[in-house]
Formats: C-alpha cells, structure tokens, sequence
C-alpha cells in the first residue's frame, strides 16, 4: 500500500512538474522586457532601444474600418489577430482633435499625410511645441534610421517606409537645439526618440517631470544620441509595455499616430 501511495505521489509531481514547464511557455505570458529603466541627474526614464536594420518597427495611425485606433490595447489587439505580439508601443507625435497627426505620417510607405509647412500661428502665449524651430521628420528608408530638420528633409528626395513630423527638435547633429533654456520651470513629463553613435533608435519617455534642455542632454550626454526628435509632453505621453503592466492612456482620448514594435509570438 505504501509503494502504491509513493508511486502515485511520483506520478502527479511528474504531472505538475509538466504543467509548470508548459505554462511558463505559454504564449500568454507576458514577453521579455524590450525596455531599460535609467536614470540620469536625478531624474528617471524609460529607454526602449529599436535595431531598425532587424526589428519590425511600424506606424499606426488607422485600422481596418478606417478610425483611429486611438489606444494602445486597440493596436496590440490588432497585432495580435494578425499572428504577431506588440512589444511595446509609444506615441509618435503630435495631432489634431480628430487624431490626425500635425504632419508627415508615412506607413507602409505611403504618405497619408504630407508635410506640414504652416508657419507658427500667432498667439499670445507659448508657441505651441510642433512650431517650435526647427521641428523635424523621423523616417525609415533603404538606407536606415534618420532624424532630420523638416527644412533639410524638403531638400531631398527620400522614399520613406514610415515616417513622422514633430517638434521641436531636441538634438541637432550632436548640439542641442539652441532655444532650451538651461534651468527652465517648464517642466513635465515628455517623450522622444534619438538615434545613438551605433544606429541603435532610442525610444524614451520620462517617469519625472523634466524641462526640454534636461531632456535634451540625456539624449546627448547620456544615450549618444546625435540626433533626437521631441514627440509630446504632459498627459499626451504614453507607452504600451506589458513587461511592465504599462497601458497609458491620454488625457484627450487617446493618441494619433503610434509607434510600435512588433514580434513575433511565442
């Protein structure tokens, strides 16, 4: 009777041993962290690093009816029915009420929105942060990554994959945009991306409330990024990572464009 009980004891560790195997592969599970915390004079930030040469990098602005997709569980959701998982996602730039985005927007490269050469409106406050000089383009071609000035991106005849227009920029070919004033009280939480010295994209938001040069230096000083782009600031930021338990919403409803990286699932 003993042996019996011992055997049947051996057996159904055996079988929840396998269980645990099996549920620890489950594709359900939440994937690896993509994303880095960092810190930098006191302040925290999420970096996202993206290989545009391997990873699969895309824009989302519409889905298949036509409406913006607005969230980032909408995106992940049609990611998912497509047989892929979205790593992360972040939003790639500014927009109007309707969610169109404020200027270029690129997706399987197609221009669905061409560049916005509008002046600053004037107004008797800040200018808004998408008018702020320069802004600038980030796009994908044949040849990689590339974050430029709006006005140098004009000059040229490029075919982007996927491309997107914000502003300002923050980092201009290793200087820091001229108009950030060091010590500033204009302080939030704001995101970007940068390209570093290795052609590693560098998607960041910050977790602190920080001013635009701060933010700057840290894509400089901190990421060697010679070139990086502003995309929001405020409660317009946000990022999808579910390593992290992140699904952000914004504060007018939800985003325009999106940025997001996709993999495959497990």
């Amino acid at each position: 009777m003993l042996r019996t009980l011992f055997t049947f004891a051996l057996i159904l560790a055996g079988a929840l041993a396998a269980r645990a195997e099996a549920s620890d592969t489950d594709s359900t599970q939440p994937p690896a962290d993509p994303c880095t915390r960092q810190s930098f004079e006191g302040a925290a930030y999420i970096v996202c690093p993206v290989d545009p040469a391997k990873a699969d990098l895309r824009l989302f602005w519409k889905g298949a009816g036509g409406k913006p997709y607005r969230y980032f569980s909408d995106v992940a959701d049609a990611v998912t029915g497509h047989g892929h998982r979205l790593l992360f996602a972040m939003n790639a730039g500014m927009y109007r009420e309707d969610f169109t985005p404020m200027g270029l927007y690129v997706e399987d490269g197609e221009a669905l929105i061409e560049v916005n050469r509008e002046a600053p409106p004037k107004v008797s406050g800040p200018v808004p942060n998408f008018f702020k000089q320069p802004n600038g383009i980030f796009y994908l071609d044949e040849a990689g990554a590339h974050i430029i000035p709006t006005v140098e991106f004009l000059k040229q005849s490029s075919k982007p994959r996927l491309a997107t227009q914000s502003g300002p920029m923050l980092v201009i070919a290793g200087r820091i945009n001229p108009i950030f004033i060091e010590g500033s009280t204009d302080r939030t939480r704001r995101n970007g991306v940068g390209i570093s010295s290795d052609g590693t994209l560098r998607f960041v938001i910050s977790e602190n409330d920080v001013n635009f040069h701060d933010f700057a230096r840290f894509f400089r000083d901190e990421l060697k990024c010679a070139d990086a782009l502003f995309l929001d600031g405020g409660n317009g930021t946000g990022l999808y990572n579910p390593a992290r338990r992140r699904n952000d919403t914004s504060w007018h409803g939800g985003y325009g464009p999106i940025f997001g990286l996709v993999g495959e699932r497990d």
